[in-house]
C-alpha cells in the first residue's frame, strides 16, 4: 500500500493493488500488539491501526484494489496473470512492484526427531489463531527460536494465561530486537536458553513434552545435556523465507544471502521495470523501514514509467569484514543521497562501519552495539558517492 501511494503521489495515477487476502494489510492485521509507527508516523500504533493508516491513504486516492485475488505469474515483459472467483485476470503493466512478504519456515525444514502430534505450530500461525480467530492453542508452551515473532508470542501466550516454560535459541545470541527480549521475556520472567534446541518431540495424539539440549559450535546436539520439559504446545519461530516464487518465475536474479532479489537503489531488479520491496526483498525488523523501502520502490517505479531512470552510473555494493549482506546491491554514483541497509555476522559491542570505493572513504558510522537481529542503516551522501571509482565495500571494525 505504501508503494502504491508513493507511485500515485509521484504522478502515476493508474495504480492497481492485487492482494490474495480478503482484506488489505497483510501480516499486520494479526499483530495486535503496539510498537508500530514510532519512526514513520511519530506515534505508537498497533499493527491493524498502522495498516489502516495506509488503507485510508489508498482509499483517499481511489487506487483500485483486487482483494481475494491470487497472482499466478509475472512475466519479464510485465504481464501479470491472476485469478479470483470471477475468473482469470490479465494485466499488462508498465512497471510491477513485488511486495509478497515472507512465509514461515516449518517443522518439516528442521528435521526434528520424534512423533507427529497436534500442538506443534509456527509462531505466526498460533498468532493468527489467537488474535484473529479467538482460539486458545495451549496451556504449557515451549518456543523454539527467538526471532521477534517468537518473543512476541511468548508474551501473548502469557497474557492468555498459558505458562511459557522456555524459549530455546540454537544460536549463541537472540535473533530478535533487544526491546522485545526485555519487554516480552524479562518482564514476564520467561527463561531464554541460548545455544539450545529441541532435540525430540514426544506425544501421540497431542504433544506431551519436548526434549531440549545444548548444541556445540557446529550446532550438533550434546547428548549429555538433554532434558525433558512437559508441555502441550510447541511454537516454532525459526526464520522467515521471502515468498519469491513469482520473482524466480520472472527470471529475476536472486541474492542467496537475503533470499530476495538483487536490486538497485530504486529497488528495481535486474529485469527492467520490475521492482521489489519489503520482506520479499529482505527480512525487516521494523514495519516503518518496510514502508520507507516501499516508498522508494513506488517512486522508482514512477520514474521508470516516466522514462527518467538512468542506469549507466551504477556500481556494486558488497559486504566486507563482519557484514553479512548489503542492500541495495547496486548503487547510482551520480544520484542523490542513498541509504544502504546491512546486517552484521555476529553480535558486537562498539563498532565502526566504513564504506569505501578503492581508497576513497565514502561514509563512516559508529554504533554502540550491533547484532544480527537488528538491521543497520548508513546514509551515503551524494557528493561522496561521486568520488566512487569502482565497487563500494562496507567493512566493520570493532572499537
Amino acid at each position: 500500500m505504501a508503494a502504491a501511494v508513493a507511485a500515485f503521489d509521484s504522478g502515476i495515477t493508474d495504480v492497481v493493488i492485487i492482494d490474495r487476502e480478503k482484506e488489505v494489510g497483510g501480516i499486520l492485521r494479526q499483530c495486535i500488539h503496539n510498537g508500530f509507527g514510532l519512526h514513520k508516523l511519530g506515534r505508537e500504533l498497533t499493527g491493524p491501526e498502522y495498516a489502516n493508516h495506509y488503507k485510508l491513504e489508498v482509499e483517499k486516492r481511489g487506487i483500485t484494489v483486487y482483494a481475494d485475488t491470487t497472482v499466478l505469474s509475472v512475466t519479464p515483459d510485465k504481464v501479470v496473470t491472476a485469478t479470483n472467483t470471477s475468473g482469470i485476470l490479465k494485466l499488462q503493466a508498465k512497471a510491477v512492484i513485488l511486495a509478497m512478504g515472507c512465509r514461515e519456515r516449518s517443522r518439516g525444514a528442521l528435521n526434528i526427531p520424534g512423533t507427529r502430534p497436534s500442538g506443534v505450530f509456527s509462531a505466526g500461525c498460533a498468532q493468527k489463531l489467537i488474535n484473529c480467530e479467538g482460539y486458545s492453542v495451549g496451556k504449557r508452551v515451549v518456543i523454539l527460536g527467538s526471532g521477534d515473532i517468537g518473543l512476541i508470542m511468548a508474551r501473548r501466550m502469557s497474557l492468555e494465561g498459558a505458562k511459557v516454560e522456555a524459549v530455546c535459541e540454537i544460536m549463541p545470541y537472540s535473533g530478535g530486537l533487544t526491546r522485545n527480549i526485555v519487554q516480552c521475556l524479562e518482564d514476564y520472567g520467561i527463561p531464554l536458553y541460548l545455544s539450545t534446541t529441541v532435540a525430540e518431540i514426544h506425544g501421540n495424539e497431542r504433544l506431551t513434552g519436548v526434549t531440549i539440549a545444548e548444541v556445540d559450535d557446529r550446532r550438533q546436539v550434546k547428548p549429555e545435556t538433554k532434558r525433558y520439559i512437559p508441555c502441550d504446545t510447541l511454537l516454532l519461530s525459526v526464520g522467515l523465507i521471502p515468498e519469491n516464487e513469482l520473482t524466480r518465475g520472472a527470471g529475476i536474479g536472486m541474492d542467496p544471502i537475503t533470499g530476495g532479489a538483487v536490486v538497485d537503489e530504486n529497488r528495481m531488479t535486474d529485469v527492467s521495470g520490475i521492482f521489489a520491496c519489503g520482506n520479499v526483498l529482505q527480512v525487516h525488523d521494523l514495519v516503518d523501514y518496510v514502508s520507507d523501502e516501499a516508498e522508494i520502490a513506488g517512486k522508482g517505479a514512477a520514474s521508470y514509467v516516466k522514462g527518467l531512470d538512468k542506469a549507466e552510473n551504477r556500481v556494486k555494493a558488497v559486504a566486507g569484514n563482519g557484514v553479512r549482506y548489503v542492500l541495495p546491491q547496486r548503487v547510482n554514483t551520480r544520484g542523490g543521497d542513498t541509504d544502504i541497509f546491512l546486517r552484521v555476522t555476529a553480535p558486537f559491542g562498539k563498532v565502526k562501519f566504513t564504506v569505501k570505493s578503492g581508497d576513497n572513504v565514502i561514509a563512516t558510522a559508529i554504533k554502540l552495539r550491533a547484532t544480527p537481529g537488528e538491521m543497520e542503516k548508513i546514509t551515503l551522501k551524494a557528493d561522496k558517492l561521486r568520488t566512487a571509482n569502482g565497487d563500494i565495500r562496507v567493512d566493520l571494525e570493532e572499537m
